[in-house]
């Protein structure tokens, strides 16, 4: 059975449990295996920018006009730490450092180049995405070759397949490259390793930013057509973050389907990036995901017609990184179009709304703090009388099979006994996801009274 599995940079910096609990937990089941990997936890941050702090990482210093070179020079001792930490494991790391040296030389030479355009006035743009491009490759590649290094050290029949094209000049599609790869490979006989990034003439990063290796991986599903596509997490998609309600009080959600994972994913929680999930949606993949350090357990399987025999409640989640927008006037009622305006207004900023909630006069909508423009407020005070904003945040009971009668009114009073008010609620008629927007402070509250009345 040919499957194509994801793993992220928090399991592959776990090396050995990878190794151990994925790659060789099934001796009958070892090849006929694809593997796309993540740059080592931390990796990308280097390369980018911190994820979370936006604490400058060597692409920051070159677009800045920094000190690039010794941000990549610090770069390679970090990798080449990383390295020496894989020894035990079997890797050659004299090999891996020569590459690792190799690899930022050739990083230099092209950002040097790229400074030479963006000191030509010319181009801008377009050579930042670029260096972005290069900068983000290299994580990959790194990973890609240790846990090759060490699988074909082990007498493993491993194929390294480098998507960066680093040394390949032609202008190939990313789905051009994927197939071009993978042509006349004895997948059968074979394990492959992957990295996540991958050139194309389009640019990954142009479209999906952070989310590319997914990207990456969905795509070689849609091309490969595996029984089976599998991510490996570093926890189980659960039914509530144990990090908020306790480990005790979770347990893996076991079935949903792409609905759901829209779903998560429109509150921050993916379990796939919204653009890899409808390749594999629309192909038939099923996708599954599991946990790393439970190699027995099943994990969630995804489906695309999964729905729950047993009416219930699968995930219990949100967000407190949101903001809500009122929009009130008094000449709303009766007013056809008012809705459009608000909506074009929207569009012309180039921002998205997770909820909308309407009365007689007011329309109430939800974005990501992160998408928040002041000109927004200034655009929508020209046309209505008055606009608010202010933080919030977003708790959300998503379901296949929700249509429990009660289920709304107990919700609202489990929120009610923990003194928890409701600002706004909204859910459509199918009834896959119940929107409660609560005061951000709440939101912690909010998820643990949900849990235990409902979960």
């Amino acid at each position: 059975m040919l499957t194509v599995e994801k793993i992220g940079g928090t399991s592959m910096s776990a090396l050995k449990e990878v190794i151990d609990n994925i790659i060789l937990h099934n001796p009958e089941h070892i090849y006929n295996r694809v593997y796309v990997v993540s740059a080592f936890s931390g990796v990308t941050n280097l390369l980018l920018e911190n994820k979370k702090t936006k604490a400058p990482g060597v692409y920051q210093q070159f677009a800045h006009g920094g000190d690039y070179k010794s941000a990549l020079q610090q770069l390679a001792q970090h990798l080449k730490s990383l390295n020496a930490q894989y020894a035990s494991l079997g890797l050659d790391t004299a090999d891996a450092d020569t590459v690792v040296d190799s690899t930022i030389k050739l990083a230099i030479r092209y950002l040097d180049s790229a400074t030479t355009m963006l000191a030509s006035g010319y181009l801008n743009e377009g050579v930042l995405l670029a260096v972005r491009e290069i900068l983000a490759s290299i994580g990959e590649s790194h990973s890609a070759y240790v846990l090759a290094g060490i699988l074909q050290k082990r007498g493993i029949n491993t194929y390294l397949i480098d998507l960066a094209g680093s040394h390949d000049s032609r202008a190939l599609t990313i789905n051009e490259r994927i197939t071009d790869a993978f042509q006349g490979l004895d997948l059968e006989h074979n394990v492959c390793i992957v990295t996540g990034y991958a050139k194309g003439k389009e640019g990954i990063m142009r479209e999906f930013d952070r989310g590319y290796s997914e990207v990456t991986f969905s795509k070689i599903a849609e091309i490969l057509k595996p029984q089976e596509a599998i991510i490996h997490k570093e926890y189980h998609l659960s039914t509530a973050d144990p990090g908020l309600v306790g480990i005790e009080n979770v347990k893996p959600v076991g079935n949903t389907n792409y609905d759901i994972a829209d779903q998560l994913a429109d509150v921050g929680m993916e379990a796939i990036h919204p653009k890899a999930s409808k390749p594999l949606e629309m192909a038939g993949v099923h996708l599954r995901i599991k946990n790393t350090f439970e190699p027995e357990h099943p994990g969630t399987l995804i489906t695309r017609d999964y729905i729950s025999k047993l009416k219930r409640i699968e995930v219990i989640t949100g967000t407190d990184q949101q903001l809500l927008i009122d929009i009130y006037d008094p000449l709303m009622t009766g007013n056809v179009g008012s809705d459009l305006k608000i909506m074009q207004c929207f569009a012309g900023h180039g921002i998205s709304y997770t909820f909308k909630a309407t009365s007689a006069n007011s329309i109430s909508i939800v974005i990501w703090e992160n998408d928040f423009k002041e000109q927004l407020i200034t655009d929508l005070q020209q046309q209505f009388e008055r606009v608010t904003a202010q933080p919030i945040a977003m708790v959300c009971l998503l379901g296949t099979n929700m249509d429990q009668p009660g289920l709304l009114a107990n919700a609202t009073a489990a929120l009610a006994r923990a003194d928890i008010s409701i600002i706004a609620a909204g859910m459509a008629s199918g009834r896959v996801n119940i929107q409660f927007v609560v005061a951000r402070e709440q939101f912690k509250p909010a998820i643990i009274a949900l849990n235990k009345a409902v979960g």
